[in-house]
């Protein structure tokens, strides 16, 4: 699914496995007829429990345009294993206005706030190799 999700990173096999094992209650799979069309892969940062962090979404081209990555984001924020966070915060390149889309209207959704700030920089944490992430983070998150 992600690999077939461009701009999204690819990852190894032993991360996705690592993501549906360790991370499994902050993760989020959608499927139509037995068949996954979307992924959210999400996390607690240890240093920050108010914050849960999504790492990648990714919707199957099948279902594009249906709204089922607004629908992910909700599941995400109403599990348990969120509870108690108050921003979430994910990391997005300047051009990926997908994403920008996305996480825009879940902060409207929200009725929060969408702050963004350089994380990791183009120069000085990839070697001129990657456009900068910047970090993009919504609060405040609604309670459940």
């Amino acid at each position: 699914m992600v690999a077939a999700s461009a701009p999204l990173d690819r990852n190894s096999a032993y991360c996705n496995l690592l993501q549906c094992t360790d991370f499994a209650e902050t993760c989020v799979v959608a499927e139509r007829q037995g068949r996954v069309i979307g992924w959210v892969s999400a996390y607690r940062p240890p240093s920050a429990p108010d914050r849960i962090f999504v790492w990648q979404v990714a919707v199957d081209a099948s279902a594009r345009g249906e709204g089922l990555a607004l629908r992910m984001l909700d599941a995400l924020i109403a599990r348990p294993a969120v509870a108690g966070a108050t921003s979430l915060t994910t990391t997005i390149t300047e051009g990926n206005a997908a994403s920008w889309g996305l996480f825009g209207a879940f902060a409207r959704r929200c009725n929060a706030e969408l702050t963004k700030a350089p994380r990791f920089e183009r120069e000085a944490h990839f070697g001129g190799a990657h456009d900068t992430e910047w970090e993009a983070r919504i609060a405040p998150l609604p309670t459940h």
